[in-house]
């Protein structure tokens, strides 16, 4: 069964809205309340999401870890709940609202990418999580409108200059590295294995047999013949196909043993035979292609992308800093409150009010 919450917090950051009782206020922000509850959903999410255990908040005083990870993960939770009202408020000031074909596109996005496709799954998803698509439509709305403002307000007024873009390619080339790759083409003999006790074993005779056979080819390829054509005529592999070919690949997600034997390699060279597996192979090195770092001009609008989002961060906590020091945030709970004032002096770019 998918968890519906797990893709809530990747893609809406928000856990899910449960009806509201009398219960314990924390704080308000100009008006709007923080709630008990609200907290100890956020913590149950964060200690979730952290720690893979079904945390629930009456667990914490069975358990020291549980109580660390609590007290470690609380201040910046209530800094995100109460920066999320600011700007929930600010969105419905400007009339910000996702439409049933915004909030329909999501979700049929959100069933694929889940396996949800079946609404019985998908139903079931939700009873899982004690949701249902209201309280998901809510979540999804809120992280809309949140994101609206922060494009509108700071995102849209970002200008991205040449020289900004060349100082971070310089300063982060190894952002714009392509891995060394190589492309290879083979041939496999299988070997036929009986299987026995469970247990699957390859005769010695059988062994030697595609081993001979390997070593036919590989004399009739080093006499001149293409290897494509031997390939597609006597190899096992579903790369005959292709003419044996393979790749380009990662060079770094080859096996070692592969990495260093090609590192002995020309391209055109042609390995001995290699016991696999599944039987024996024989490698062409077609090419390798080193490590490099690609030239600022081919990368030109990912580092500028990578600039805007770098530069959006920082802009955005500096207007959160301004909207807190507009707003009028009233405590109900000093412990909490020094948490808050604490962790929001130790953001350089915002600063406390």
């Amino acid at each position: 069964m998918k968890c519906i919450s797990t893709l809530v917090l990747a893609v809406a950051l928000v856990v899910p809205v449960r009806a509201q009782i009398i219960e314990r206020v924390l704080v308000k922000v100009n008006g709007d309340i923080f709630t008990q509850t609200e907290l100890e959903e956020r913590q149950t999410a964060a200690i979730r999401a952290r720690m893979g255990v079904d945390f629930k908040p009456d667990m914490v005083n069975n358990s020291e870890e549980l109580k660390k990870a609590v007290d470690e993960v609380t201040p910046q939770l209530l800094v995100d709940a109460i920066d999320e009202l600011l700007l929930l408020q600010m969105g419905k000031e400007k009339g910000y609202h996702l439409s049933d074909e915004q909030f329909k596109a999501w979700l049929e996005n959100l069933r694929k990418e889940q396996n949800l496709t079946d609404d019985q799954k998908f139903q079931a998803a939700l009873k899982q999580e004690g949701m249902t698509v209201d309280d998901l439509r809510k979540n999804v709305e809120k992280q809309f409108l949140v994101g609206q403002v922060q494009r509108d307000e700071v995102g849209s007024k970002l200008s991205i200059t040449e020289e900004e873009a060349r100082q971070y390619y310089l300063t982060h080339k190894s952002e714009f590295a392509e891995p060394a790759t190589v492309t290879l083409r083979e041939i496999l003999i299988e070997v036929a294995s009986t299987t026995k006790g469970g247990q699957s074993t390859i005769s010695v005779a059988n062994q030697d047999e595609a081993e001979a056979q390997a070593a036919a080819l590989r004399t009739r390829l080093l006499a001149g013949e293409d290897f494509a054509k031997v390939a597609a005529e006597a190899s096992a592999a579903s790369s005959k196909s292709n003419g044996g070919l393979i790749g380009p690949i990662n060079l770094a997600e080859v096996s070692v043993s592969l990495q260093e034997l090609i590192g002995k390699m020309k391209p055109g060279e042609i390995t001995q035979p290699i016991r696999t597996t599944k039987g024996v192979q024989i490698l062409k090195l077609e090419t390798i292609k080193p490590a490099s770092i690609q030239p600022f001009e081919g990368v030109r609008d990912l580092v500028a992308d990578k600039v805007h989002d770098a530069r959006q961060q920082t802009e955005v906590r500096k207007f959160l800093s301004r909207m807190r020091g507009q707003a009028l945030i009233e405590w109900k709970n000093d412990e909490l409150k020094k948490l808050y004032e604490k962790q929001i002096a130790t953001d350089p770019a915002g600063g406390a009010h």
